[in-house]
């Protein structure tokens, strides 16, 4: 049998001060699936994720009161793209991730837009995405881009 602690999330802005603690998270929570697909180069993972940093659409994932993670959702195109939804894996599979998932989308299903991101082939992460109503639009060698529309007002 196994134990699931229960652990409180909050979601706060990010500011500039977080970049660096985001830029680590994803180069950690990354490596595995970019090494599988042969594309991980640890200056590479950084520096993209230093240079499309946008903290006015960032959150940050607080955990018991600390750094869990982050997750970023910016306007794009009809509705919202996400992008940068890492955890940190001490906290993985835990729910938090699906938690944070469902308010997010609580907002834009509010607001009736569909939201759009992109995965990495054989990422787990496809499975959380599916289990929130993504479908997949397109595939390419590296990336599975998924669409999720507005829910239907029960």
């Amino acid at each position: 049998m196994s134990v699931r602690t229960t652990q409180r999330w909050a979601l706060r802005p990010a500011t500039p001060d977080d970049l660096e603690a985001i830029v680590e998270i994803r180069a950690v929570v990354m490596r595995p699936d970019l090494v599988r697909l042969g594309r991980y180069d640890e200056d590479r993972v950084r520096q993209r994720m230093r240079e499309s940093y946008l903290p006015e659409y960032t959150s940050v994932i607080v955990v018991d009161g600390r750094f869990g993670g982050s997750v970023t959702l910016r306007p794009f195109e009809d509705g919202w793209c996400l992008e940068s939804f890492f955890i940190d894996e001490e906290h993985q599979g835990r729910g938090i991730g699906s938690g944070v998932l469902s308010a997010l989308l609580a907002r834009t299903d509010a607001e009736g837009v569909p939201v759009r991101l992109n995965v990495l082939q054989g990422s787990g992460a496809r499975r959380l995405y599916e289990r929130h109503g993504f479908t997949t639009e397109r595939e390419d060698p590296v990336d599975v881009f998924m669409v999720r529309r507005p829910a239907s007002p029960s």
